[in-house]
């Protein structure tokens, strides 16, 4: 009977930035800008990997891969952020905000099932490097990859139905500026809403654990392959083609646990707000700069190939 006087919903309100009234068109305006460059970055990436033949090999395959989730992730959340900041309706759709919480789990997740997989790449060039065309063919690559993406689009799914499994009745307002699990768990009725949200953390968790555990264990490996190197040129050399990897990692993996590992506790709207931002902004504009600028090979590549489109008279003198 409790149950049958509620309304059920059919549409959320996004309320996250309600808490920064005066700042919405400054933040429009700087995570525009942050969004065209994460878009641009990525974009530079996979055109310099695509016409530097020099390129062609299974790190920078996976390089683009990664490229091509992050664009898509930050297309799943970005455009409807920043078309919120700018409204003053802020409400979406029950189905749109299923699409956006699959498609942001699914491409979040491919990025870290990715970014092991790159561990392991660094840690056979490395610690096996006779066996590296062996152990990483193009086939052996394309299932690499495959498996990443096949693993993200089930995390998204299961993520995904579990949430929305659930009866909304009630209130409808989303404290954050994207379908997030955490604030729609908060909006949930019934009896089965501790189980799922027990068992969507543990899921969730479990992965991102899992997959940092194995750059860990990559790492590991190849530190003390590394470390076996004479010459401090070779050892130097060596850890030069793990540094934009073992960056970005720490950068994902950071942001990743202050949203995922934050103690259970009142948190403020301005506090769950900044910390999504972290995550959903900062961690994407940050990647291609430092694969970018941490990445000899690739730094080159970019300088080769656009110098020469651009002054191609200056090449040719050269």
């Amino acid at each position: 009977m409790q149950r049958a006087n509620h309304s059920t919903v059919t549409q959320f309100i996004l309320i996250g930035f309600s808490a920064f009234p005066h700042l919405q068109l400054m933040l429009f305006l700087l995570f525009l800008l942050m969004y065209l460059f994460t878009l641009l970055g990525n974009l530079l990436i996979m055109a310099t990997v695509w016409s530097e033949r020099s390129l062609h090999t299974p790190m920078y395959l996976f390089l683009c891969a990664l490229s091509i989730s992050e664009i898509l992730y930050t297309v799943a959340i970005i455009p409807r952020m920043l078309a919120d900041l700018l409204s003053t309706q802020h409400s979406i759709a029950f189905l749109a905000c299923a699409s956006q919480m699959f498609f942001s789990f699914s491409f979040g997740f491919t990025h870290s099932f990715l970014l092991t997989v790159m561990g392991y790449d660094r840690y056979v060039a490395i610690c096996h490097p006779l066996r590296y065309n062996v152990l990483m063919s193009p086939w052996g690559c394309t299932c690499l990859v495959g498996c990443s993406w096949a693993g993200g689009l089930v995390m998204g799914m299961v993520v995904t139905m579990a949430i929305f499994h659930l009866t909304f009745c009630g209130r409808n307002e989303i404290h954050h500026f994207a379908c997030h699990v955490p604030p729609l768990l908060k909006l949930a009725c019934g009896d089965d809403v501790l189980v799922v949200a027990k068992g969507v953390g543990l899921v969730c968790i479990t992965a991102l654990l899992g997959c940092f555990l194995l750059i860990l264990l990559s790492y590991a490996f190849i530190v003390a392959a590394i470390l076996k190197i004479p010459s401090a040129e070779g050892r130097n050399k060596a850890f030069s083609t793990c540094a934009s990897h073992l960056t970005v990692v720490v950068v994902h993996y950071g942001f990743a646990s202050v949203i995922y590992l934050k103690p259970k506790g009142p948190q403020s709207l301005e506090g769950d707000t900044l910390m999504g931002i972290t995550y959903t902004v900062l961690t994407p504009f940050l990647s291609p700069i430092i694969f970018s600028l941490r990445n000899k090979e690739l730094k080159v590549a970019m300088k080769k190939t656009f110098f020469s489109k651009l002054y191609p008279e200056k090449n040719v003198m050269m």
